[in-house]
């Protein structure tokens, strides 16, 4: 009987575990004091194995790649993330020369957002920012709109591999796991 009872509170321990993306080391500790408490007519005493507690508040995704730039003044994380593009044109003739136009302005009113002209035939794009989140990305679009009213109207925010800063301010890599899972 007292095998079946540590076998089953091995089995809740481990769905719990097993059930959650992370789980915690708080949470760990908070599971084992629940179950040493005697809150009821019995008393319970759960001994956990070295193996249990090493897996227990482990991070179950892979690491992130930190990427590093050029000139080795920052490291940064590539995710999927979002960009406000800002100009898409197919005209061979003047799309080019127009999307390095509008990168010159916004560059000169936005310095801090990074900002890629882009060849995909037969389209020529300017895409603005490194957003984790679409609501960061449109902050930003409004902006630009109210920045440019003559190239608002073709401004919307797209799906992008971003660059996201590691020492970024507001930057929470859990937050961003538990948005993306």
């Amino acid at each position: 009987m007292k095998s079946l009872i540590q076998y089953s509170i091995f089995l809740l321990l481990f769905v719990v575990s097993a059930g959650s993306g992370y789980a915690q080391s708080a949470q760990r500790n908070d599971i084992l004091k629940e179950l040493n408490s005697s809150s009821g007519g019995g008393r319970v005493t759960v001994y956990e194995d070295e193996s249990i507690k090493h897996i227990l508040g482990r991070p179950m995704a892979p690491p992130r790649t930190v990427y590093t730039s050029a000139d080795g003044a920052s490291q940064f994380y590539r995710m999927r993330g979002f960009k406000v593009q800002a100009f898409s044109g197919n005209n061979q003739r003047t799309s080019k020369d127009e999307a390095h136009r509008k990168q010159q302005q916004i560059n000169a009113s936005f310095p801090d957002h990074e900002t890629v002209v882009l060849f995909e035939s037969p389209f020529w794009r300017l895409r603005v920012g490194n957003f984790a989140t679409r609501d960061e990305a449109e902050e930003v679009m409004q902006e630009l709109q109210k920045t440019f009213p003559s190239f608002g109207k073709e401004m919307y925010v797209v799906v992008d591999e971003v660059k996201i800063p590691i020492n970024q301010t507001g930057y929470d890599s859990e937050r961003h796991n538990s948005i993306q899972n």
